[in-house]
């Protein structure tokens, strides 16, 4: 999927992280609908769920690409190499269900919730920056080990956007989290994110929404 052959309508070429299931999915899908063509990224073990999501996103129109990545691996983040980027999102993170910080291990999940984002930025960073058009890199920030990983994302988002701005590039993140006692579905996300790719949020950076 290059951006020689997306389809003449598409709006751009957009690339979601932990795509096989909830929230990526739901991401994917929306952003297709809007008219993207999407890249979807896992880890190899979930190959047969990236599938399902591509044949949906074809299903909808659009073009598709699936792309194997631990996020956490510069060389994996690195190999995701599309002929265009205009949307990044960096979604793939990992919850781990601990009653206390005594049981929590920031190891794991730092690495992929942020690293993963940290690598996501700047190789998407450095390929738009090469396109000269702009684009969006949106982030993915109860648990110990979580909260910390995520409150860092924030800092990222905003030195990101500090610095990739004069690019035309606005970079903002998500963390889900229960507004007003309701816990928001994976579409409620997915239209947060649907609007920080449109071009009505170009004036919106270094925010961070939950």
């Amino acid at each position: 999927m290059s951006s020689s052959t997306q389809n003449s309508q598409s709006k751009g070429i957009a690339l979601v992280t932990g795509a096989a299931q909830g929230i990526g999915r739901a991401i994917a899908l929306r952003l297709a609908t809007d008219g993207f063509d999407v890249a979807i990224n896992d880890i190899s073990s979930k190959a047969a769920e990236l599938e399902g999501v591509k044949a949906e996103i074809v299903g909808l129109g659009r073009r598709s690409a699936v792309l194997f990545a631990d996020v956490s691996a510069d060389a994996d983040v690195k190999a995701m190499k599309l002929g265009g980027l205009d949307v990044m999102v960096a979604n793939a993170g990992i919850c781990k269900a601990r009653a206390s910080l005594l049981d929590s291990e920031m190891g794991r999940t730092m690495a992929i919730n942020l690293r993963g984002v940290f690598l996501c930025y700047q190789h998407a960073a450095r390929q738009m920056i090469k396109q000269g058009r702009g684009g969006r890199l949106i982030g993915y920030p109860i648990l110990p080990d979580y909260s910390a990983s995520k409150f860092a994302v924030r800092g990222l988002t905003q030195a990101a956007a500090g610095e990739f701005g004069k690019h035309g590039i606005t970079v903002n993140a998500y963390a889900p989290a229960a507004a007003t006692g309701v816990n928001p579905t994976p579409q409620d996300i997915a239209s947060v994110v649907s609007f920080l790719a449109s071009k009505e949020s170009t004036f919106i950076t270094g925010r961070y929404f939950d």
